[in-house]
């Protein structure tokens, strides 16, 4: 995962590698990216690292 913070624009980029659509835990999605619960990154904010928990599905 690569964790980007553009002061100027003042956002917050995130890429995180697609997986093949697999089942969520519950069943009721596909998972195709997922940073499996909360990541610490290397991105700051007021000298704070910046943590991250992130998925992205399709509903079947």
């Amino acid at each position: 995962m690569k964790v980007e913070i553009d002061k100027t624009k003042k956002e917050l980029v995130v890429r995180l590698p697609l997986q093949e659509p697999a089942p969520s835990k519950s069943g009721k999605s596909l998972v195709v990216a997922s940073t499996n619960g909360n990541v610490q990154t290397s991105a700051l904010v007021d000298g704070k690292p910046v943590t991250i928990g992130l998925n992205a599905y399709i509903r079947p």
